[in-house]
């Protein structure tokens, strides 16, 4: 083997000098050395050499497809940015922090925690609807907890990008200013317990991260500044300032909404204590099943006994955000039904055929147990496939492809007529993935209806909400998507499997759970449900309709008959006298009481109304046997609920 070794090379890359190992070779030496090992010894120099050299490229590359925003007035920032691309290698905290000598690198690092005037510089720049999703994935990349989000928010960068330019087709997008706004998942930490980010990767719940990447994903793509934070260290540096031992930081980012959920608001609270109220009123709080105002308010928690790990918070109940449209008490934030690829996929995956085939909802083989009978049936009818975590537990006729991801899901769901749900898990996103495949739904009826007063899976949950299926959203689309049935009554579950396979449909998906979808409803949200000022209106007031509910009917049933839904913003104009007196109600008496959760309410006997006293009692969902209750209700957009016609 010969080497031809050229001793102090130098070599220049952008600006970088790289100094080979000056090698010293004479015939004394040579005859010293092992021919063979000189020769190993030097090809691993200059594999090292080579990586380092595609290294710099890499960020060479980086840096070209970087844009910086505009600066003028601002002649510390670039200084900044010129020290630290010189010198981040002077402190191993810069690399802990996602810095690797890239300008997005440096960039983000400088705009989450860094002392240097980008917080004023972002303070009234326009949000621009961005064009990539690249720039996000630094801030994700160095964020093991964050692992499987940011793996989905790369699967669909394409459709996010396409998404958010057909919005702005359709509306005026250009006239908004981007927020900062702090990002913390506390069900995701580490120091919260529960493993849910290292379990989704082996068949763990996906619903909470599903919605955490698509809100994420969403309020980048919308042109807002975003500050992730997964620990207790990132969110102590964000709300106190450095703390991590970096280079001193003289001033913080203040933000203008925080997205976490309950377990992230504890945390939030013992990290800043009594100052985390000058924050209330900007929290938004992902809360799966919703929480409801008895629940909430923590008088009356304490008078009712309704104590639990998750309630008594004293927040607006529209701070709290949530999977599906439970209860119009919260703020529907729903996620993205992933069934678009990329499109190098799709015309693979449009020639998939659908086989005779059923896929069973269930990747915990434990949710199979007792349902043999009513998996037999189905069998009888169609070939059954499984994706679920163990083989042995489960009838030895189902091919069970174990934990896959989710485009080999999709195409399952593909070739599949039927999807079968078990009777859990509850309210999860796949039957909705399953009708966006055109695969129809088998929802499991639940009788009696499960809740927090009879159901360990809903034990704690600051709501009292009876689910009658499986699915109650799904339940609501009905046939010839979602098909009922009682699992127990094999003719049933026959009737349904019948009428299934003697239909044709077409994938289906409410435009509430696409990515332009969220879109539309996160951007009309950040930009106008202000619920830190008690002058500005939203929705707007026009959209007021005002229903009588029966006695004994709550105001969400009340507008739901009139095809409407009752919206908890418009109760105070709903609750006096004189606004009641426009509305054809004739109080001859009346009263404040915090009493009950129905008021404005009136007895029509006697034409005594009654208005509520404490705002946070404002309820839509309550109802009482003696009282007709006021509601406030409005209209909504064909498949986007969360938005009166006159909101966007």
């Amino acid at each position: 083997m010969n080497c031809l070794i050229k001793t102090q090379t130098n070599f220049s890359v952008s600006g970088f000098y790289l100094w080979s190992f000056p090698f010293s070779v004479n015939k004394r030496h040579w005859t010293s050395l092992n021919q063979e090992k000189f020769c190993f010894l030097f090809v691993c120099l200059f594999v090292c050499l080579f990586c380092f050299v595609l290294f710099l490229a890499e960020q060479m590359k980086e840096d070209e497809n970087f844009s910086l925003p505009p600066m003028d007035g601002y002649p510390n920032c670039k200084e900044k940015l010129k020290w630290m691309k010189n010198m981040w290698r002077t402190d191993p905290c810069y690399s802990r922090h996602g810095v690797n000598g890239s300008l997005p690198s440096i960039f983000i690092y400088l705009s989450e925690s860094s002392s240097l005037v980008l917080s004023s510089l972002f303070q009234m720049d326009p949000a621009v609807v961005r064009e990539s999703l690249k720039g996000l994935y630094p801030s994700l990349a160095n964020k093991r907890q964050l692992h499987w989000i940011h793996q989905r928010i790369r699967s669909m960068e394409e459709v996010w990008v396409e998404a958010g330019r057909s919005l702005s087709a359709k509306y005026n997008l250009t006239e908004r200013t981007a927020k900062q706004i702090l990002v913390h998942p506390g069900a995701l930490t580490d120091e919260s317990g529960t493993h849910i980010a290292e379990d989704a990767f082996s068949g763990g719940p996906l619903g909470e991260q599903v919605q955490w990447s698509d809100l994420i994903a969403t309020l980048y793509i919308l042109g807002h500044h975003l500050h992730l934070s997964a620990s207790i260290p990132a969110l102590k540096a964000f709300l106190q300032g450095n703390t991590n031992g970096c280079p001193p930081q003289h001033s913080k980012v203040e933000p203008n909404l925080i997205y976490t959920d309950i377990v992230g608001l504890r945390q939030i609270q013992e990290v800043i204590g009594s100052s985390w109220i000058k924050y209330k009123c900007i929290f938004r709080i992902l809360d799966t099943f919703g929480t409801e105002p008895d629940f909430n308010h923590p008088d009356w928690v304490t008078k009712h006994h309704l104590h639990g790990p998750f309630g008594g918070l004293n927040m607006t109940l529209l701070q709290f955000y949530t999977m599906f449209p439970h209860t119009p008490d919260n703020t529907f934030l729903g996620f993205v039904v992933q069934h678009q690829l990329i499109s190098k996929e799709s015309e693979q995956f449009k020639s998939t055929k659908r086989q005779n085939q059923a896929l069973v909802y269930g990747k915990r083989a434990t949710f199979w147990q007792g349902k043999e009978a009513y998996v037999d049936v189905i069998h009888k009818y169609l070939d059954i496939h499984g994706t679920a975590d163990n083989t042995a537990a489960i009838p030895s006729y189902v091919k069970n492809h174990g934990i896959i991801k989710g485009r080999d899901v999709q195409t399952l769901l593909r070739q599949s007529k039927v999807f079968v749900g078990l009777g859990i898990p509850l309210e999860g996103p796949a039957p909705l993935e399953a009708l966006a495949n055109g695969c129809a739904f088998l929802n499991p009826k639940i009788q009696p209806p499960l809740s927090s007063l009879n159901s360990e899976i809903f034990k704690g949950k600051p709501t009292i909400r009876e689910v009658t299926s499986q699915h109650p959203y799904a339940e609501a689309i009905g046939e010839p998507y979602v098909w009922m049935v009682d699992i127990h009554n094999e003719t049933e579950v026959e009737r349904a499997l019948t009428a299934i396979l003697n239909q044709t449909i077409e994938p289906y998906l409410p435009y509430e759970f696409s990515c332009e979808g969220m879109l539309q409803r996160v951007n009309t949200l950040v930009e106008k449900q202000d619920l830190c000022s008690s002058t500005r209106s939203w929705p707007p007031l026009s959209a007021l309709q005002v229903v009588k509910a029966e006695a004994g009917t709550s105001c969400k049933k009340a507008c739901q008959r009139m095809g409407l839904i009752c919206e908890p913003a418009f109760f105070p104009n709903l609750n006096s006298v004189k606004n009641l007196a426009k509305y054809s109600v004739d109080c001859q008496t009346s009263e404040f009481s915090d009493g009950h959760l129905v008021y404005p309410a009136y007895l029509n006997s006697s034409k005594h109304c009654v208005f509520q006293s404490d705002p946070l009692l404002f309820s839509c969902v309550r109802s009482d046997q003696s009282l007709i209750r006021i509601c406030p209700c409005r209209d909504y957009i064909k498949d986007q609920i969360a938005l009166c016609k006159a909101c966007i």
